[in-house]
């Protein structure tokens, strides 16, 4: 497989090209107490690029820090460190409240549970009529409101007459299009879409990936979609971003990402979706040892030389496979041999004792 030498930030598209911008962001949580000065670190490092009309997965296991990068984009976390540029403004600059309402106008967010984004008291009207009302999306007119809230229904997918029914009486694919039509209603830029389908049945979930693409394609909205289920990935987003113990570990092309892991943590991701095709090969209690050694600690178990203290060093993106895909890796198994031709751009020093 050939490699080169990434620089430690993917390139960013031009601005007319780009939603969203993530810079260096870091988030720490406080830990021990009120006068305790021990934290805990989420995130790390994260650099994130979305253009416009592209959807971008990100994958890991519970606890990598998926959600926590999403709240922190919508601000409903303080990150620690680095920036957020939207329309290449950083959004993290100005004033909490009084850019508030332009900032939730180019950015939304849908929650995971349909159940509970909803308050059972109203009727769905309600929320799609307050967003309006907000954001003032719903017209000089009582006639137009009345027009943009059947519309907001019809784009996804229900039908007006819900508009008078309450969530109880809705099922759960219902409420998550209800959640997303009230997201849609600000006309946002960007949706964060926090594994908006993992709470709902099997049968229901290929409707609302269908809408999201939907979304994309015909109003070119710019989503990051965060998911457990790496098929689901590789059917609705553009790209795929692996999140491991709050950094970045690989990107790139879905199809080509999944099809050729190159990080040992993604390999271990990909190796527990079931293949009839590997029936044979699969060993879990081979990848389970795996999973315990990427997890664990300072060495890394795939470098040949258990005694090799990778994360001595922090590792830089190296690209991999087809040079068009922008398939990157952070991790010291693609360093060029020397002779290669291969470089390390230089990258800040972390402390970094996560990644391969």
């Amino acid at each position: 497989m050939s490699h080169a030498v990434l620089s430690s930030r993917r390139p960013s598209a031009d601005t007319e090209g780009t939603a969203l911008e993530v810079r260096g962001l870091g988030k720490s949580f406080p830990i021990g107490g009120l006068f305790s000065r021990e934290s805990v670190r989420a995130l790390h490092g994260v650099d994130l690029t979305i253009g416009r009309g592209e959807i971008v997965a990100l994958v890991g296991e519970s606890g990598s820090g998926k959600s926590t990068l999403a709240r922190c984009v919508a601000r409903l976390e303080r990150p620690s460190s680095g920036a957020i540029l939207i329309d290449g403004v950083d959004v993290l600059k100005r004033d909490r409240f009084q850019a508030s309402r332009a900032f939730r106008s180019q950015l939304q967010m849908v929650f995971q549970d349909p159940f509970g984004s909803l308050n059972p008291a109203h009727r769905v009207e309600h929320f799609l009529r307050r967003s309006l009302a907000i954001h003032r999306k719903g017209g000089s007119s009582e006639t137009e409101t009345q027009q943009r809230l059947e519309e907001l229904m019809t784009t996804v997918g229900l039908q007006a007459d819900m508009l008078n029914s309450y969530p109880h009486e809705l099922s759960g694919g219902q409420r998550q299009r209800v959640a997303i039509a009230r997201a849609l209603a600000v006309e946002p830029q960007v949706i964060l879409a926090d594994e908006p389908t993992s709470m709902l049945d099997v049968s229901v979930r290929i409707g609302v990936l269908n809408l999201m693409r939907k979304l994309r394609d015909e109003q070119g909205i710019s989503m990051l979609y965060i998911t457990h289920d790496l098929a689901s990935a590789r059917y609705l987003a553009d790209r795929t971003a692996v999140m491991f113990a709050g950094e970045l570990v690989e990107e790139g092309e879905s199809l080509d990402l999944l099809a050729n892991p190159a990080h040992p943590y993604t390999q271990l991701l990909v190796s527990a979706v079931p293949d009839p095709a590997r029936a044979g090969s699969y060993d879990p209690v081979r990848r389970a040892e795996l999973r315990q050694a990427v997890m664990a600690s300072t060495t890394c178990a795939f470098d040949g030389d258990p005694n090799q203290a990778c994360s001595a060093e922090e590792p830089v993106r190296h690209g991999v496979g087809d040079p068009e895909n922008l398939h990157w890796v952070r991790c010291h198994l693609y360093r060029p041999q020397a002779g290669a031709g291969g470089h390390a751009l230089a990258t800040e020093p972390t402390d970094n004792k996560a990644s391969a």
